[in-house]
C-alpha cells in the first residue's frame, strides 16, 4: 500500500465511533519488513467500537470481530485484503494501554493468557507497540502525548522483569528435572520455552528495549549490545536435541542451567 492509502485509512477509521487513533505497528513500523510483510494497524478505541461501521468500511467477506472476539489481550479486529496486500486492524483498548502504561511506570507487570501467545502476553507490550509505533491518525493527541511518554523504557519496569527472570527460570529448570525423571519430554520442553522466553524478555530489558512478542524473541535478543555471544543458537539448539530419555533430557537442562547462569549474570540489577 502507498503511504496515502494509509493515510487514507485510517482518517476513515478515526470517524468510527469509538476510535480515537489509528497507528502502523509491527515489522513495518519498525523498518524491518519483507516486501510481503502484512500491515499492523493498531485501531485504539475508548469505550466500545461501533463494529457496524467497521464492517461496512471492511467490504463484504471480511470477519470483523467484537471486542473480545480474540481473546482478553489481542481483544479483536479483522484480517483484510487490500489489492495484494494483507491488512490486519488489530484493536486497542487506550484506556487499557494507558493504565498498563501506568504500572509499567511503577514496575508493575503481568503475563496474561492469549491464544496465539504460548509464552503469554507480557503487559508492557501494550507500551512498547505505542513507543515504536508511526501514527497515522490522532485527532486528540492521545495517542502521540503516550508514544513520547512511553519511548523511554522505565527503570522501575527494568528491575521488575529482570527479577521475575531471575527467580522463575531458576526454579522451572528445578521444575523440568521432575519432568525428565520419567522422560517427559513435552514438560520439560516447555519448561525450557519458558525458561528462554524469560531471558529473552530480561536481555530486552536490560538493554531499555520493549520486547513485543515471543516470536522471534531469542533473534531480537542476539541483537542486543549486551546479550552474550551465541546465546541465540544455544538457547535454540536445545530444542533440537532433547531426546526422549531421562538422560537425554538431563543433559539438556544442564546445558540450559549453564545458559541460564550466564544470562542471569549480564543482566544483573
Amino acid at each position: 500500500m502507498r503511504d496515502d492509502e494509509l493515510q487514507a485509512m485510517a482518517a476513515r477509521l478515526t470517524e468510527v465511533d469509538g476510535i480515537v487513533a489509528v497507528a502502523l505497528g509491527g515489522s513495518r513500523a519498525r523498518g524491518l519488513h519483507r516486501p510481503d510483510s502484512d500491515y499492523d494497524l493498531g485501531l485504539y478505541y475508548r469505550g466500545r467500537p461501533d463494529t457496524a461501521a467497521l464492517r461496512a468500511l471492511a467490504g463484504s467477506g471480511v470477519d470483523v470481530s467484537e471486542p473480545g472476539g480474540w481473546g482478553p489481550w489481542v481483544d479483536g479486529g479483522a484480517w483484510l485484503t487490500v489489492g495484494k496486500d494483507r491488512v490486519d486492524w488489530i484493536y486497542r483498548d487506550l484506556d487499557r494501554v494507558e493504565a498498563v502504561w501506568e504500572d509499567c511506570r511503577e514496575g508493575r507487570f503481568e503475563t496474561g493468557f492469549q491464544p496465539g501467545h504460548p509464552l503469554g502476553f507480557h503487559s508492557p507490550a501494550y507500551v512498547g507497540e505505542v513507543a515504536l509505533c508511526q501514527v497515522l491518525a490522532d485527532p486528540t493527541g492521545a495517542l502521540t502525548a503516550l508514544r513520547t511518554a512511553a519511548r523511554d523504557y522505565p527503570p522501575p519496569l527494568r528491575a521488575a522483569v529482570i527479577e521475575n527472570a531471575r527467580w522463575e527460570a531458576p526454579f522451572l529448570l528445578a521444575a523440568a528435572r521432575k519432568g525428565a525423571k520419567s522422560a517427559d519430554t513435552a514438560y520439560v520442553a516447555g519448561c525450557l520455552f519458558r525458561a528462554a522466553g524469560l531471558l529473552a524478555h530480561a536481555l530486552h530489558a536490560h538493554a531499555g528495549t520493549y520486547l513485543l512478542n515471543e516470536k522471534g524473541a531469542l533473534h531480537a535478543a542476539a541483537t542486543l549490545p549486551t546479550t552474550p555471544p551465541g546465546v541465540t543458537s544455544r538457547a535454540q539448539s536445545l530444542f533440537a536435541h532433547l531426546g526422549t530419555t531421562p538422560q537425554t533430557l538431563n543433559a539438556a537442562l544442564d546445558t540450559a542451567e549453564e545458559l541460564v547462569a550466564e544470562v542471569l549474570g549480564v543482566v544483573a540489577v
